[in-house]
Order: C-alpha cells, then structure tokens, then sequence
C-alpha cells in the first residue's frame, strides 16, 4: 500500500504543473481507477490539496505543512537517499528506531522522522533537548562500502551538508565545532551522533543522526542550555518549514555522498575547514594528564583534529578537553 501511494506521489510530482488522468494514473500504477480514487482521498487527509477536474484527471496544487512520510516523498529530488521514509510522532530517539529498522534489513538510505523525542540523545550520551515539534529529529540508515576506520568521515561529511543548507538559507556566522556540533555565532544549532555495527573489516550498517533546532523560542530551551543553544529562527527572526529542511538536508546529504564515495575525503575536509570553527586561533587542551595551548590546524583523515603546538611541533587529538572561550578547560 505504502509503496503503491509514494509512487502516485512521485508520478504526481513529475505532473505538477498538469492534469493527469485517473484512467493513466490506473495503468501506470497497474491499479483500479476506484482504488486511484481512494489513494487520493488518503492523500487529503494527509492534508493535499487536490484538484480533481472531469475529463482532465487530477493535480496536487498544494502539499500539507506537516511532517509524514507521504509529504517528505511529495518534492524530495533525490535518488536514493530517503525512498523509504519511517515517520514517527513521539519516540524515545530516532536513533533506536533507525537501528531497529537496519537490524531488520531496511535498506540503504531509509530515513527515521520524528516529530519529538523524549529521550533523545547526543555525543557522549548527553541529553538532547528534542521534546517539541520545532526540529529537525531525522536519523539515517546507511550501509556503506568503507572500512570501519574511515567511518568519522561521514560524521565530517554530515557537518558540512548541515553548514552548506544553513548557509544557502543565509543564516548568518555558520560553523562546525569539532567533532560533531554545528554552530551559529557562539551557539549550538545541530548535532551529529553516528552509530554503528561493524565487524573489523566491514561496515553492516550505520546510523547518522541529526537533531537540528529550528522553530524555537528562547523560552522553549531549558534553563541549562538556554545560554548555549540557539535555533534558525532565533538567528534569523522567521519560521522555517521543517518539511522543505529535511528535504534540503537529505539532498544536499546524497550529492555529497556520491562525490564522497567516487572521489574521497578531500573536498569533504575542504569544505569543513571552511567552516571549522577557531580554526587558526589558539585554545587551551586537556588529554591525559597533560594541559598545554596549541592552535587548531584542521582535521585529519580519521576524523581527528589537528593541532599546531608552541614548539612548532603538529599533534592529532582524538578526544580531548578544550576550552574554546578561554579561562578553565572544559569538557568537549
């Protein structure tokens, strides 16, 4: 059924600007004009309007405003990134249900919505703040042919596309914050969290996922990050179609994927050294028992952050405490 209906809405997309025909949708979708007929009654309870016309057929003039897998189809330019889209209104994370989806052999490419989360989760198993419908809270499947080690590149990739559709939105002092967060001025916008099940030489599955503040007030924020985070529309004074960024974030995701894997990692470290954050500027580290300043370089291959210390010498950091504002080290 479902299958049946995101194709009639592809079929339609290619038609937007026309009629086409109940008895031409019947053939093409090798279904009764009766069964067309009540697919495009499910459809306007999804919230389409949809003009029906004798002897003409009929056009979608206008997609609905909220999130379902159906509206995510109606638009989405990509090829396979998103084919299978699992909606979702409350769940703990969309990260247990991506997993859930990939232990079950969803494909390649399947995505995981939700319109909240109430437990949702970032780097380090920190809490993120995803209990209202104001966000992007999007997770997805992904069986790429890489060995494990070059994993974190997708991470870095993510980041990128995450700064490349803010940017082209013009919100303003974009930035990726090493590893995973992505940065409007001072403040957090987006996070990054990949998982994943692999054996030593072979990737299963992976699970990236991206939470995306975008609707929010400043009162929406809890009184312990409300002085940290930020959301699109708190930068840019105007609301934001959470439909049409996850479309944008999962085309912009699938183009620079397809480069990623014909091409490499360079332009993908390219273009986040663009935007990293402090890049250039000296900070202060904490790994081990050793605290010293360096300044940030860029990053590495695997994911890590290069750094230039005093003496010249260069160093890659894996996971460390920085503070990026000076005075004490704070955990990163």
């Amino acid at each position: 059924m479902e299958s049946t209906r995101n194709k009639l809405i592809d079929i339609l997309n290619v038609h937007k600007n026309s009629f086409i025909s109940g008895q031409q949708l019947s053939n093409q979708l090798n279904i009764s004009r009766t069964a067309v007929w009540k697919h495009m009654r499910e459809l306007e309870k999804d919230g389409y309007v949809i003009e029906a016309a004798p002897r003409k057929g009929y056009r979608i003039v206008e997609s609905p405003k909220k999130v379902s897998s159906n509206t995510i189809h109606w638009g989405l330019q990509t090829k396979w990134l998103g084919k299978e889209v699992v909606h979702k209104h409350r769940v703990p994370s969309t990260q247990t249900v991506a997993h859930q989806q990939a232990l079950n052999g969803s494909s390649h490419g399947t995505v995981v919505i939700a319109d909240q989360q109430t437990k949702g989760k970032g780097r380090l198993n920190r809490k993120w703040y995803s209990e209202n419908d104001d966000g992007v809270w999007m997770s997805v499947v992904l069986r790429p042919n890489i060995p494990p080690n070059q994993a974190p590149q997708l991470t870095l990739l993510a980041a990128t596309v995450l700064a490349n559709v803010l940017t082209k939105l013009k919100i303003p002092e974009v930035g990726i914050k090493w590893p995973n967060d992505i940065l409007i001025g001072d403040k957090k916008v987006a996070g990054i969290l990949t998982e994943m099940q692999a054996e030593h030489d072979q990737i299963h599955y992976l699970v990236l996922g991206i939470g995306l503040n975008v609707n929010q007030s400043s009162d929406t924020f809890p009184d312990e990050v409300k002085d940290i985070a930020t959301s699109l529309k708190l930068a840019s004074n105007q609301s934001y179609s959470i439909r049409q960024l996850i479309q944008d974030i999962l085309f912009e995701f699938e183009k620079s994927y397809d480069v990623y894997m014909s091409d490499g990692f360079t332009s993908i470290k390219q273009n986040w050294e663009r935007f990293g954050y402090k890049m250039g500027e000296k900070v202060a580290i904490n790994s081990g028992n050793r605290t010293w300043t360096a300044t940030l370089h860029g990053i590495e291959a695997d994911g890590s952050l290069l750094v230039s210390n005093d003496d010249g010498s260069h160093e890659r950091l894996y996971s460390a405490e920085i503070n990026w504002k000076g005075g004490n080290v704070v955990e990163e």
